[in-house]
């Protein structure tokens, strides 16, 4: 029997997005919060776990994995059912593409340590801070509505009738957008996609608010 244990915050986007592949794959795992709002992934302890010093971490029988794009290809390739990439080399490149508009164009831009020194060197306040995250998250949801229209197959999501890596990254990100209080009535598009998402129990299970770190 495999044991999973994941590292993570309940509001990070990046353990967000792994909870969702872990649940759309059906597997079992134990949750550890590492609080970011006390800065635990800065002590020793975690360090000694991801020298880094971000989350997630995803420990699957002693063997330590880090960085949510290469944990959940490592899940795809290790349970490839349900898929969660196209069938054909050009969708996956589409698919993969969506993903990293959210993973390596938005979400670097915005996580924690780049709003903490926005705060701390250089005195933004919230206001500041949200209009720069706004910045960037409208950028990549223009780029990531005009693929998902440019490449359109039937279905809810933004690739066809089942929920791809694509919606893995997208439904963390407008929580986040929410959070940094984002209009996003400009992406009917996404909003619906964000909806279809919501319908199913393994995105509505790794919701950060329900998550056990929550509290």
């Amino acid at each position: 029997m495999t044991n999973m244990t994941l590292h993570g915050f309940f509001r990070s986007g990046t353990s967000h997005r792994l909870r969702i592949a872990l649940n759309l794959k059906g597997l079992s795992y134990e949750q550890i919060g590492v609080d970011l709002r006390k800065e635990e992934h800065l002590g020793e302890a975690y360090r000694a776990i991801n020298p880094q010093q971000l989350v997630p971490v995803l420990d699957v029988d002693g063997h330590v994995m880090t960085q949510s794009p290469a944990i959940i290809e490592w899940l795809e390739e290790r349970y490839p059912e349900p898929a969660l990439l196209p069938v054909d080399p050009d969708g996956r490149a589409v698919v993969r593409a969506m993903a990293a508009i959210v993973g390596c164009d938005i979400h670097p831009v915005n996580n924690r340590r780049i709003l903490e020194a926005l705060r701390h060197r250089f005195g933004a306040g919230d206001e500041a801070v949200n209009a720069w995250c706004g910045t960037w998250i409208a950028a990549g949801f223009d780029a990531f509505d005009a693929m998902v229209k440019a490449n359109a197959r039937p279905g809810p999501f933004s690739f066809g009738e089942q929920p791809t890596v694509a919606d893995v990254y997208l439904a963390p990100q407008i929580e986040s957008a929410r959070r940094f209080k984002v209009d996003l009535a400009r992406w009917p598009r996404l909003m619906e996609i964000d909806e279809a998402c919501g319908r199913l129990e393994a995105f509505r299970r790794a919701a950060p608010a329900v998550q056990p770190d929550a509290a």
